[in-house]
């Protein structure tokens, strides 16, 4: 396996998006701010125009959602709260959540510090989602670091244009897997698989992502 570490901003310029023609997979990790965001969304925008497997960690989900409202979904002003005011927060921050038996909250005056959703939470999959085929089984908990959330109130305008939610918290509020339906590989998750994966015993999602990559190499 060979690894192309690029930098989004490239993309933001010119017909840089060429880099891309070569690859057989694209992995959009997890990050912060508004630097180099357009680049990932264009990155996304690839992935699915071109179906190139592509797997999004939390805010290469993020960027992915946001790349399918505007492009799929036909929300032209669609973005992220984290990057200033927005007139279609496709992406905002997370006021409640649910640890344990404990509701936690904050709003956008809250200190940051310590505010983050971190630790294990739960997930219930989809039955017949590719995510639930990858882990076998109906919920799973994974390890998450994050602030900004997928918004849930636009699940059914971002489904009927083809992204499935696949995944979500157990009252149903917090999209924790994205995928889109017509696509050989295409997954965004709001947690970190990396903190759960180990050299001899990989996570089931970079291993499916992986596998992915190999067939689409078959292909070109």
């Amino acid at each position: 396996m060979n690894l192309d570490w690029i930098d989004s901003e490239i993309f933001e310029s010119g017909d840089a998006i060429h880099r891309l023609e070569n690859v057989d997979g694209i992995l959009v990790p997890g990050g912060f701010g508004e630097r180099g965001s357009e680049g990932k969304i264009m990155a996304a925008r690839f992935a699915r125009e071109h179906h190139v497997p592509y797997f999004g960690i939390c805010f290469g989900m993020q960027m992915a959602v946001i790349e399918a409202a505007r492009n799929l979904a036909n929300i032209p002003n669609a973005g992220s709260s984290e990057f200033g005011p927005c007139a279609e927060p496709v992406v905002g921050l997370m006021t409640e959540w649910m640890r344990g038996n404990v509701l936690e909250r904050r709003n956008a005056e809250t200190e940051l510090g310590g505010t983050m959703r971190l630790g294990a939470y739960t997930c219930n999959l989809a039955p017949g989602s590719r995510a639930h085929q990858i882990y076998g089984t109906d919920q799973i908990s994974e390890r998450h670091r994050h602030r900004y959330e997928v918004n849930i109130h636009y699940r059914e305008r971002l489904e009927a244009a083809g992204l499935r939610f696949s995944g979500l918290s157990p009252d149903g509020l917090l999209p924790e897997i994205v995928e889109l339906v017509d696509h050989p590989w295409f997954i965004g998750v709001q947690f970190h698989p990396e903190l759960k994966s180990r050299p001899f015993e990989p996570h089931p999602l970079f291993t499916s992502f992986i596998e992915a990559a190999l067939a689409q190499s078959r292909l070109v």
